[in-house]
């Protein structure tokens, strides 16, 4: 059986003036629904950005870790971000397109398959 990861994140806004740290076990999930504007902090300060993350196998460590993080200054949250990400690019496109396009594909072929249509064949 694997173990769980769970992930300890800093998202921003497009000019990385809001910081919002989080945990959740998902961070392609999480990082979406805080892209689409699904909760109120992120969605009232369009905080979309994920600029940084870290990850450990036990869910008490990430929930202290996220705590000490939100218990910094903002000074030291910028710094932990500087340190993965000096240029605050989205981790987010960097991380997931390649994977959410892959699915895309997959599910697109697998809705033809499943209307009649046929899987291309491999040569």
């Amino acid at each position: 059986m694997s173990e769980k990861q769970y992930y300890v994140y800093i998202m921003t806004n497009a000019h990385n003036a809001v910081l919002y740290t989080g945990v959740t076990n998902n961070l392609m999930r999480r990082a979406l629904e805080h892209r689409e504007g699904k909760s109120g902090f992120t969605k009232k300060y369009n905080v979309a950005k994920l600029v940084y993350y870290e990850y450990g196998n036990d869910v008490n460590e990430a929930i202290a870790r996220e705590k000490q993080i939100k218990g910094g200054s903002r000074q030291k949250k910028l710094d932990l971000v500087s340190g993965m990400n000096p240029q605050r690019k989205d981790l987010y496109e960097e991380i997931f397109v390649d994977s959410v396009t892959a699915r895309d594909e997959a599910v697109s072929l697998q809705h033809e398959i499943a209307s009649g249509g046929s899987a291309p064949s491999s040569q």
